[in-house]
């Protein structure tokens, strides 16, 4: 019998709804037959912007939107991608296949998108490349409202108030594809172009510092030592690799029992990331004024047998749902320094919330837990206590279960539990402290197969269903919670 108590009276602080962001980049098959199909297409679209994928990450809450990378914003020039489509010039996509991007979806086309999403955009600017007057003017162009030569650009091309931008990154992974800079190199070209980044007519934008690739705590000790004052949040960089091996990374839907405890170890692991980046941060911001960002994240296989290996298309299972609940459970548990992620990415690449083909289109079973978890949202994270067993054998054991718990503006408690043990159900005797509960309701998100999959034969072969495992026993609850699943409780 696993124990587990939820102190529905002790709060620990919001949890931020921009933790449930995304990622979409120029690359692959991501913007364009992903969310951008263009005006003339037989595909339902408003103004060139898929109907069908803008309806379903409605429905998941999506909170904010990354664009234009990753690697590809710190070789994109922003003036490229606005006025006549027809009239914009192409450019080489040198990280992701070296093939023409025609720069069709651009400022515009971005902001638009985000309208129709209703959720916040978060713009990467270009350090590796670009200049600190072509940032300054991105700016400008997008949020000033007064006269000046690029607010009376964009008014040319169409938009004559100007939008609300607050999320701003200053570079990416500029360690690496950014530039492979050094972390002191970077903490003053970030105090330099930060500084152009600036605040127009109202707008007020929260900067965000290129951070460390995963384990770097030297990279974070430097930048908040030389830039930590300057910036909202710093960035974290982490993807789960299978394997271990970035040259061989494993099959997506191919795999054997070791396979998914590995993946599931190595998913775990961004606690132990977020923990120590955290300390480090609590050195120079004790009042944690300055976010983590984890607008990188997500796992990484193998590219799907026959399609191009850079643009890293690939499929998603149940194994990679377990994945996505975890991660979510841990950004939850440390929602005091965790104030966005950005999971990579959300079209067609890596770990996708939707896969499309031409007019078809499906989700994938971590859309599916995004949806499960949208309760999160904003809700306040409680107390929490979870006494459980492991999963796995030797180097590859882990917990077997993961939870977070939260309490929205109505007074419902919301449970997320995953059991990452692919044969071993779990028997929990659940406390709820602080409150009466007079009913539970569950759904639950699982597979008889570990690599169960949605394909576009199949669209719902993996899809969540009503949970009646959970019943009130004595002002609590006992969770009948089968192996590889994920279930998501609300108690009133």
């Amino acid at each position: 019998m696993v124990k587990m108590i939820v102190n529905s009276d002790i709060r620990k602080g919001a949890i931020d709804k921009n933790i449930y962001g995304h990622f979409s980049e120029h690359l692959g098959r991501c913007i364009y037959e992903g969310f951008w199909v263009g005006e003339d297409s037989p595909i339902p679209n408003t103004r060139g912007i898929r109907n069908d994928v803008v309806d379903a990450m409605r429905k998941i809450k999506t909170p904010v939107l990354r664009w234009p990378g990753g690697c590809f914003a710190d070789e994109y020039h922003w003036k490229d991608g606005i006025g006549p489509r027809e009239q914009r010039p192409s450019m080489v996509n040198t990280h992701w296949g070296g093939v023409t991007e025609n720069n069709h979806f651009g400022t515009h086309e971005f902001m638009d998108l985000c309208s129709q999403l209703e959720c916040e955009p978060y713009i990467c600017g270009n350090v590796g490349s670009g200049t600190v007057r072509e940032m300054q003017e991105w700016v400008e162009y997008i949020t000033f409202d007064g006269k000046s030569p690029m607010a009376d650009l964009r008014r040319m091309n169409g938009r004559l108030e100007p939008w609300k931008l607050t999320y701003f990154g200053v570079g990416n992974e500029n360690w690496g594809c950014g530039g492979r800079m050094r972390p002191e190199y970077y903490a003053d070209e970030y105090r330099r172009y930060s500084t152009y980044v600036r605040d127009f007519s109202g707008n007020r934008i929260r900067k965000i510092a290129c951070g460390p690739n995963a384990a770097d705590y030297r990279w974070t000790e430097v930048l908040m030592r030389e830039a930590g004052s300057m910036m909202w949040g710093l960035s974290l960089h982490y993807y789960v690799v299978p394997t271990g091996a970035w040259h061989k990374k494993g099959s997506a839907t191919e795999f054997d029992d070791n396979m998914w405890y590995s993946t599931m170890k190595r998913a775990l692991f961004m606690d132990e990331l977020i923990t120590k980046h955290s300390a480090i941060m609590d050195r120079y911001d004790p009042g944690k004024r300055v976010a983590l960002v984890v607008d990188e994240w997500g796992v990484w296989h193998d590219v799907e047998p026959g399609t191009n290996p850079a643009f890293l298309y690939q499929q998603n299972t149940l194994r990679d749902a377990l994945v996505a609940g975890a991660t979510l459970n841990i950004f939850n548990n440390h929602c005091d320094r965790v104030k966005m992620a950005n999971i990579a990415q959300t079209i067609n690449v890596l770990q996708s919330m939707i896969l499309t083909d031409k007019e078809k289109m499906i989700v994938t079973p971590t859309y599916h837990v995004f949806d499960l978890y949208k309760v999160h949202q904003d809700a306040e994270l409680l107390d929490t206590y979870l006494e459980g067993p492991t999963a796995g054998e030797g180097d590859s054991s882990i917990p077997q279960l993961s939870v977070s718990s939260s309490i929205d503006s109505d007074g419902a408690v919301h449970i997320s539990l995953c059991n990452m043990s692919l044969s071993q159900d779990a028997e929990i005797r659940c406390d709820i402290r602080g409150m009466h509960v007079s009913s539970v309701e569950g759904s639950i998100l699982t597979a008889s197969e570990m690599n169960a999959h949605n394909t576009f034969e199949k669209p719902d072969a993996v899809r969540p269903a009503d949970f009646d495992g959970a019943l009130l026993s004595g002002g609590g609850l006992m969770i009948q919670l089968p192996a590889k699943s994920v279930v998501v409780l609300t108690i009133r």
